[in-house]
């Protein structure tokens, strides 16, 4: 079992992304606010494991904010790979269901050189989640497989 670490949304295309500390998470719009929710099923909502952000980061020797991934959601304490596709997460009250690996884009390269090859292997970059269950989240709540 792993817990909720960040929640982040952004209004629009190459917006700024902004830290909450509670939203509600549902079927017809992914994170509350956030653009992408609303328009992609199967990437409604993106979340992105604390540790493999930690390990691209040491692979370039920096420290950058988790939200220059860009997801919406940090996670600490669970292990997100290929081997996770169609399994369902709970976090808070929401039910996401694992779609596809969420693969890093040149704009990586635009926050920090090198950032998307050092999200490349391991699903480093997070993985793309689609809504099964509205809910609320919070940080700090417990983040754990249900399948």
């Amino acid at each position: 079992m792993g817990n909720l670490l960040g929640i982040a949304y952004r209004d629009g295309s190459r917006q700024p992304m902004r830290e909450i500390a509670a939203t509600k998470i549902s079927l017809s719009a992914g994170v509350a606010s956030d653009f992408r929710g609303r328009k992609h099923g199967r990437r409604q909502v993106t979340v992105l494991c604390a540790e493999k952000w930690r390990a691209a980061c040491d692979e370039l020797g920096t420290e950058l904010p988790w939200t220059t991934r860009r997801a919406n959601l940090l996670v600490n304490g669970l292990s997100i790979g290929p081997e996770c596709v169609g399994r369902t997460l709970r976090v808070g009250t929401a039910l996401l269901r694992i779609t596809i690996e969420t693969d890093p884009c040149s704009r990586m390269d635009e926050q920090y050189k090198g950032l998307k090859r050092a999200l490349m292997p391991d699903w480093r970059g997070g993985a793309c989640c689609e809504v099964v269950q509205d809910g609320d989240i919070a940080i700090g709540d417990a983040v754990q497989f249900v399948n």
